[in-house]
């Protein structure tokens, strides 16, 4: 599947703020060595950079597109080409940061046991992943898949299926390895402009791999159902506009 940098920063601010408020609580004043792992176009680790300075901070994504937008975005920035799925660090780190990649990867606990076993004492792992699967806009598209011509495309499971574990689940995983973890839902509810505003956030993320099963010849089809499902899931405020509610799960374990 192949990302869009552009269609992502649409909505960058908002986007931004899951990153922000997951640094907000990282408990590290000094690092050597940090990385943004699945950095995207470069906005969560910008927010790095600000906070340990440029020379402490590198990016890792598996997106060319992605990359080519953080490069743009911060030049004196090391990224790396990579799948976090393989991916081994080359030494000790103070902190791996992740914002919205993990969902993707469905053993993503393993590696997140893995990651701290390349923490140095005292260094971090935080994560922040959208918990939204049953949320209106995803069981949309799930709706969508299966009714319309292109229904026959998505006999197979397009995308990532499994609501998040529990946060005991992944406490009970993590606490062998750490010596302090914190794990949090926070539900953000983002003013919209209308639902086309919807759409166009979902196109840069979990809608992407629908589109791509759709194929070019029902992407157009496709698009005008699942918005029509927004349209009816979605009400509009009195003032105008709707609500997109987006909850997310935030996890930081210190080694």
């Amino acid at each position: 599947m192949a990302w869009s940098a552009r269609q992502y920063v649409k909505f960058e601010d908002e986007r931004t703020r899951p990153p922000r408020d997951l640094l907000a609580q990282v408990p590290l004043e000094h690092i050597s060595r940090a990385v943004d792992l699945g950095c995207g176009p470069g906005n969560s680790t910008e927010l790095l950079i600000e906070r340990f300075g440029a020379a402490h901070v590198s990016g890792i994504d598996s997106d060319d597109d992605m990359l080519a937008a953080a490069r743009v975005r911060l030049p004196y920035t090391s990224f790396t080409k990579a799948d976090l799925a393989t991916w081994r660090p080359d030494a000790p780190h103070d902190l791996f940061f992740a914002n919205a990649v993990f969902q993707w990867l469905p053993e993503h606990m393993t590696i997140f046991e893995r990651l701290m076993g390349h923490l140095r004492p005292g260094g971090v792992l935080a994560v922040q992943m959208p918990d939204n699967l049953d949320e209106p806009s995803h069981r949309a598209m799930r709706d969508t898949a299966a009714d319309g011509p292109w229904a026959f495309r998505f006999a197979e499971p397009a995308v990532r299926r499994t609501v998040l574990p529990a946060p005991s689940v992944y406490y009970d995983r993590l606490k062998p390895h750490a010596a302090r973890i914190d794990i949090w839902h926070t539900i953000y509810n983002h003013p919209m402009a209308d639902h086309g505003a919807i759409v166009e956030w979902v196109k840069g993320s979990g809608l992407r791999p629908w589109l791509d099963r759709a194929g070019p010849d029902h992407r157009d089809g496709f698009l005008a159902a699942y918005r029509r499902r927004i349209e009816e899931a979605y009400p509009v405020l009195a003032g105008g506009g709707v609500l997109f509610r987006f909850p997310r799960l935030f996890i930081v374990a210190a080694r």
